[in-house]
Parts: C-alpha cells; sequence; structure tokens
C-alpha cells in the first residue's frame, strides 16, 4: 500500500504583513519565508476554492498586494 502523502509545510508567517507591498517584492519575501507556492491574481479573479498547503495567494492592485491569504 502506497504511503499518504505528507503536504508542503507552511510556514508560521501572517499573510497580512505582505499588504501594501509591492507585489515582486513581496513575492521574492514570501519565498525567502518559505512559500512553496506563491500566487498573484488581479481583484475579482475566479479561483477554485481548494487549500493547498504551502500557498499564499495575493490580490494585486496597481502593483501593491492589497489582500494576502493561505491556501
Amino acid at each position: 500500500m502506497a504511503s499518504i502523502p505528507t503536504p508542503p509545510a507552511e510556514p508560521s508567517d501572517n499573510p497580512d504583513s505582505y499588504v501594501g507591498l509591492d507585489s515582486e517584492a513581496a513575492e521574492r519575501l514570501a519565498r525567502e519565508r518559505g512559500w512553496s507556492t506563491v500566487r498573484s491574481l488581479p481583484p475579482g479573479t475566479i479561483i477554485t476554492m481548494e487549500y493547498r498547503a504551502g500557498r499564499l495567494n495575493f490580490e494585486v492592485k496597481d502593483g501593491r498586494v492589497a489582500r494576502a491569504w493561505k491556501g
């Protein structure tokens, strides 16, 4: 029987700390802090609702992070 895969570790990081940052700087910082996937999205983008451990999402407006959330 195959083993159950272990999801990627999720950094102990507050997504709100990215709000207001330049989107490129925020993505770079998130990767340095250990996020395995960083996704930048324009406001109103339709996305699926599945939760992915290790993923950090940014809503980017005018080149700045307006909102950030895990999953």
